[in-house]
């Protein structure tokens, strides 16, 4: 490992041994070869390709792609004297990560308030946090929200205590009061919140939304899914420079993470106005494949539906960056104890092995998803469902296969995300289909999440279809690979070690290890050619190969050769996009950035409270937005 690149350019020195020492001079007219803007040598190469040969050097030509790839001395010919030579010292050069299920939006947003950093706390320790959240923000009596992040649903203890409104009321204060969940699925607030939504006994349940009712019929205050837009649309919004900047930072540390692509799995037209602000200001470091959300009742239209998408691509395209031709939908919620609305073929238990009568929600209907998916499969678009029980998973494969049929498509690369737990009948199907399976595997761990929360209440069989990679794998799926970010915090190498041990930095132990693990091969091509192919980029970017987009990072070590536990604190030296510079770790804004993804991402996520009374934490494995 090493703390800083050696790199310089030719001219700077010349005389120099090995690779740098070889500065071309004049040469016969038509007989010299194009020279390289930059050479990176003596890295062990992470190409992507399956059975390409051993390859130590990368040459990237002046056009943003890669000129050549070899040994070291195969590439000196492609030396000039502007060209920049690093020396990897062994570490690995691979290409740029490709996130295929993020909200990078989201994080800039969640960064301008307090968070609570998915804390599990009493009752009495969450009441003494938040008292300081007030006084950290005063004058702002009576009217002022308190908004605060990273809410952790299933946080209060002693475990199965259930959120109120009351609790929230005996804070001092007449201020409305918000926690928002880290899952992105439920939203905790106070009486005063409820009374300036107009929340009452009466209000019914959105469509794709719970209003969380007590024994008395009243509301306690939580809300789910599709109902939280009854109280967010009462929070004030950061204004636009405010959000620009927040997006600007954090993109910046998703640079410093390796991040090259991402595919954010929520926007609508406010999101892409925030994109399009990023890349006038030239602040938006990424190639960004948006997913425009389409809710539960404009999936009952499908013309209505691809009409208001194309509307939005017609007024965004021309944003430089994006790259329109993606759907979301959500299909269901989120499986864990106390939420449970992630749809199940089976119901749910009560933590006793009894089972109950809730099967969870299915916010769109098989046949209305297969009429959706059809329009927009016919139109050129793909369909990105959020299927996380395994209800919702099957509920997505028969809209794609009425979809298939419908349209006779074969290459549609529809997607299904998260993929909690899946069906075994259903497998092989991801494959028959050709859709690809975009996991969020640093999830793939014991913890509170996929233990406590869950395994009293879906039982030991269901429990070991839990983020079934390898099965999947076996059975001929694509894998692609997502953070879910800032669902979860960015720690895309722990992702990838995770995606191997099924521990990762942070897990209790391993979660069916010896079923589901992946080889390091597999685990590093789902996240750099496997969402390539997802995203149709794969003969642009996501393998190292003559031609293709030098987007490409070098590490401080070989992620291919090196412990996997060691995976997880793997640092990025240098980040391209397209041949141009994101992140430079020995600069002083790659510094920064570094500085403040290391803060980040940070384990196990620690506030200022949990860090003295040692309360175990973590953002949801439910995979959300």
């Amino acid at each position: 490992m090493t703390s800083s690149l050696s790199r310089r350019t030719v001219l700077a020195a010349a005389g120099a041994a090995g690779l740098v020492g070889v500065a071309a001079g004049p040469a016969a007219a038509g007989s010299r070869p194009r020279s390289a803007s930059l050479v990176v040598h003596n890295a062990r190469v992470f190409t992507g390709l399956p059975g390409a040969r051993p390859v130590e050097a990368v040459a990237v030509g002046r056009d943003g792609r890669i000129l050549a790839t070899g040994r070291g001395n195969e590439l000196r010919r492609l030396v000039g004297r502007d060209t920049e030579v690093v020396d990897a010292r062994g570490a690995t050069v691979m290409s740029g990560i490709h996130d295929g299920h993020v909200h990078p939006l989201g994080a800039g947003s969640r960064s301008l308030r307090p968070s609570l950093e998915g804390a599990e706390t009493t009752k009495e320790e969450l009441l003494a946090i938040l008292a300081g959240f007030l006084k950290d923000t005063p004058g702002q009596e009576p009217d002022g929200w308190l908004v605060v992040e990273d809410w952790n649903p299933v946080g209060l203890l002693p475990q199965g205590t259930l959120p109120h409104h009351s609790l929230l009321d005996a804070l001092p204060t007449r201020r409305p009061v918000a926690l928002v969940g880290g899952d992105g699925h439920n939203i905790w607030v106070n009486a005063r919140a409820l009374e300036i939504a107009g929340i009452t006994a009466a209000t019914p349940d959105p469509v794709g939304g719970k209003i969380v009712k007590g024994a008395d019929g009243r509301p306690t205050g939580v809300l789910k899914d599709d109902a939280q837009p009854l109280v967010t649309r009462h929070i004030p919004e950061p204004s636009e420079a405010e959000l620009v900047e927040a997006c600007a930072r954090v993109l910046g540390r998703a640079a410093a993470s390796g991040v090259t692509t991402m595919m954010d799995a929520w926007v609508g037209r406010g999101e892409l106005s925030t994109y399009q602000a990023l890349s006038a200001a030239g602040k938006l470091p990424q190639r960004i494949v948006p997913a425009i959300r389409i809710d539960s009742e404009q999936a009952k239209d499908p013309a209505a539906a691809l009409a208001y998408a194309r509307a939005l691509r017609l007024e965004f395209e021309g944003v430089r960056g994006l790259r329109f031709g993606m759907i979301k939908v959500f299909l269901d919620g989120v499986i864990e104890y106390p939420a449970q609305t992630a749809a199940l073929l089976e119901p749910y238990l009560d933590g006793e092995g009894r089972p109950t009568t809730n099967r969870g929600e299915l916010y769109v209907s098989g046949q209305d998803y297969g009429r959706l998916t059809a329009a927009f499969n016919r139109a050129g678009w793909q369909l990105h469902a959020h299927g996380l029980g395994d209800r919702a998973v099957r509920t997505a494969l028969d809209g794609y296969a009425y979809a298939r049929r419908a349209t006779g498509l074969r290459d549609a690369r529809n997607a299904v995300a998260h993929l909690q737990l899946v069906d075994p009948a259903d497998l092989r199907r991801f494959a028959e289909l050709g859709v690809a399976a975009c996991m969020q595997l640093q999830w793939a761990a014991q913890d509170t999440w996929t233990m406590e929360a869950l395994l009293p209440y879906i039982g030991p069989e269901r429990h070991r279809w839990m983020y079934p990679a390898r099965s999947l794998e076996r059975h001929g799926a694509r894998l692609s690979g997502g953070s879910d970010w800032p669902v979860d915090a960015l720690q895309v190498w722990n992702q990838i070690r995770t995606a191997i041990d099924r521990q990762g930095a942070h897990g209790e132990g391993p979660l069916h290890r010896e079923l589901e693990g992946l080889s390091r091969t597999s685990a590093l091509r789902m996240h750099t050619y496997g969402t390539a192919w997802q995203l149709r980029m794969d003969g642009e970017t996501g393998t190292i190969r003559e031609g293709r987009a030098a987007d490409l990072v070098v590490l401080d070590r070989d992620v291919t050769e090196c412990p996997v536990a060691d995976i997880s604190d793997t640092a990025v030296r240098l980040t391209l996009v397209g041949g141009r510079v994101v992140h430079d770790a020995d600069s002083t804004s790659g510094r920064t950035a570094s500085a403040g993804l290391a803060r980040a991402v940070s384990a196990p996520r620690p506030s200022a409270y949990a860090a003295v009374h040692g309360g175990r934490h973590r953002a949801c494995g439910c995979g959300t937005n």
